[in-house]
């Protein structure tokens, strides 16, 4: 399925002003293809190509978009209309292969567009007409002012430019105009009927038309007639004045609309009146807490300073008491060396003392044994039986020692 994208006209997706504008210039198209062997360039949906097919001998259309070819062949379907996918800029025809070459709204969106006309010259037969369309720059840049120029054109053209690249090409040039224009219309109200037109005013200023037409030939150009294209009969005027009544109901509702939006405007500003009110007060407050907080910053700074002391110390009293804990433990190792000493001091005494007292028993025994001697020898030596045995020689030599 076919979107409308807005780089060509899709049948039953556009607003019908826009319908009009595209398939105008093919009714135009169709009083020079009857009985003509047709090219449509860029033949886009292809809803003008079947518009030329009812007169012309033979249509061949052409464009880019498989998507587009593909829909155009579904949906028109004749004898004399072939449907193809391929470039402007390198057609598959020979030369001289078509007496009426159409190229609506094609060559803006060419970035080469003089050999997409150089092509068309090569396909065209040596009396061949060649209709082109484009946009006119200056009003296309106004009427797009506020969405911005078109994304699928390349290159578009004012009346002189446009003259210009045409007669570059082709011998003969005519400039056309397409406008909409405000007319009256006398018509039967049953049976349709052949129409003639008058246009008041014989010229028109390019500098101010919608879209520029270029009628472009070898040989000679046929006779230029206005020419009038009337979508449907109808009365202009009272479909605008029930469209003004449309409008105008369209206006109390907005009127209606804006009353409440006014109100709830003034809610809204009566809102932000207590939302500024109660913003300035969280913005006094905001500046207290600010200078709170700068205080309480001040007074970080002062903790800092105070702990990185205070680290400072504890690391000096960290440092002394290691060493303390050093002199401790090496202390705690010599009293241990000291304590082993004298307890085997102590041992030693001990055993000493177990000596001496012991060799104080024995001493004492040995005084005893030696007092009980001594007076056993006193005795013997005050015995009467000792003195008469050594007046007589007998008996042991006992010495006072």
């Amino acid at each position: 399925m076919v979107e409308f994208t807005g780089e060509r006209v899709v049948p039953g997706q556009v607003n019908d002003d826009l319908w009009n504008e595209h398939i105008a210039r093919y009714t135009f198209a169709a009083q020079h293809a009857q009985g003509k062997r047709v090219l449509d360039a860029g033949c886009g949906t292809g809803y003008g190509s079947a518009e030329l097919a009812q007169t012309a001998a033979s249509v061949a259309a052409i464009d880019i978009a498989p998507e587009a070819v593909e829909f155009a062949r579904q949906r028109y379907s004749r004898a004399n209309l072939q449907f193809a996918a391929s470039s402007c800029i390198a057609l598959p025809f020979p030369a001289k292969a078509f007496d009426l070459i159409v190229a609506f709204e094609v060559i803006e969106h060419l970035a080469d567009y003089r050999g997409f006309l150089d092509e068309c010259n090569r396909a065209l037969a040596d009396e061949g007409l060649f209709l082109v369309s484009s946009p006119n720059k200056r009003y296309y840049a106004e009427s797009r002012a506020k969405t911005g120029p078109n994304p699928y054109h390349h290159h578009e053209f004012e009346p002189e430019e446009f003259l210009h690249e045409l007669s570059r090409v082709f011998t003969n040039v005519r400039l056309l105009l397409q406008d909409r224009l405000e007319c009256f219309a006398f018509y039967p109200c049953v049976d349709s009927a052949p129409a003639d037109t008058k246009v008041g005013s014989a010229a028109g200023d390019p500098g101010n038309a919608h879209f520029l037409i270029g009628l472009c030939s070898r040989g000679s150009l046929p006779e230029t007639r206005s020419f009038v294209y009337v979508p449907q009969a109808a009365n202009l005027l009272r479909e605008r004045e029930q469209h003004i009544q449309l409008l105008e109901q369209e206006l109390a509702r907005t009127k209606d609309w804006l009353r409440t939006a006014q109100a709830e405007r003034d809610s809204l500003l009566e809102l932000f009146r207590e939302q500024k009110d109660q913003l300035e007060a969280s913005n006094r407050w905001a500046q207290d807490l600010g200078a709170q907080l700068d205080a309480a910053g001040k007074r970080v700074v002062e903790v800092q300073n105070e702990a990185e002391a205070l680290a400072a110390a504890y690391r000096r009293l960290e440092e002394e008491s290691q060493a303390t804990t050093d002199w401790a433990l090496n202390t705690s190792q010599q009293l241990e060396s000291k304590s082993r000493e004298l307890a085997e001091c102590v041992r030693l005494l001990d055993a000493a003392e177990t000596t001496v007292v012991e060799r104080t028993l024995w001493a004492q025994r040995l005084e005893a044994e030696r007092q009980k001697l001594i007076e056993q020898l006193n005795f013997i030596r005050a015995s009467r039986w000792l003195k008469l045995g050594r007046k007589v020689g007998l008996g042991p030599e006992l010495n006072q020692d």
